[in-house]
């Protein structure tokens, strides 16, 4: 299986709001939410995007305080981080005074219940960088709870399931084996995310070699998928 990047539609909508937030006038908020159910390639994009731009990247984790946030933005900017919040905060702040820097924030959800999201709006309001949060489906709901940050952000995006362009897409780019449009019709109807995706492509990539299989239509990917023996004759079956 190949190591490839996919664009898929999602990909390029978060690219598209990416350069939009970057360049909207001084006066506007600078606030983005990207959100979505789980394995959907939000992360993955995120951090793709991160490593090749100028950029702040944080993956929250479970129980992360504001000092442990603060701390782990300051590493990102290789600065560092003091005992005293005010003190750390004062330091990203000026280092990022003059820089065209986005931050992201990753898995934003662990930060509701610690007020951490507060921080962040106040890193916001006060660097005039473009603040990226990231979250799971619900998180929407969770950030209102929040409105003076709820009201600052500029727009929205939602990763949504994978259409059969997306499910095409995927399957060119991470494996040479040929599916035919009923193979990939199948595919696209045992998984919509793109982890389960990638496992399963894998598992058809080392039963069709065994079987020394060439095309994958539906009724063969059925047979494989089932373990059933005797794979190459099925095939040939009318």
């Amino acid at each position: 299986m190949k190591n490839e990047f996919i664009t898929t539609r999602n990909v390029k909508k978060f690219v598209a709001l990416m350069s939009e937030l970057q360049n909207l006038p001084p006066n506007i908020p600078k606030m983005a939410l990207v959100y979505g159910e789980p394995g959907l390639g939000k992360s993955e994009t995120v951090a793709k995007w991160a490593f090749k731009n100028p950029c702040v990247y944080v993956r929250a984790k479970q129980g992360m305080t504001t000092r442990w946030l603060l701390a782990e933005i300051a590493n990102e900017l290789e600065l560092e981080a003091y005992w005293h919040i005010d003190n750390t905060f004062n330091e990203i702040k000026k280092a990022l005074a003059n820089k065209s820097f986005t931050i992201i924030i990753d898995e934003v959800d662990y930060l509701i219940e610690k007020k951490s999201i507060e921080t962040l709006r106040d890193l916001h309001d006060t660097t005039k960088c473009p603040l990226v949060l990231v979250g799971m489906g619900l998180i929407d709901k969770k950030l209102s709870r929040y409105p003076h940050l709820y009201d600052r952000i500029y727009k929205k995006l939602k990763f949504e399931q994978f259409n059969s362009d997306d499910i095409r897409e995927i399957v060119e780019k991470l494996t040479d084996f040929e599916f035919s449009e009923g193979g990939l019709e199948y595919l696209s109807r045992q998984t919509n995310q793109f982890r389960e995706l990638v496992k399963l492509i894998h598992k058809i990539e080392k039963l069709a070699k065994t079987n020394e299989i060439d095309v994958l239509d539906e009724y063969t990917l059925k047979g494989l998928l089932n373990e059933r023996t005797n794979i190459k004759a099925l095939q040939k079956v009318g």
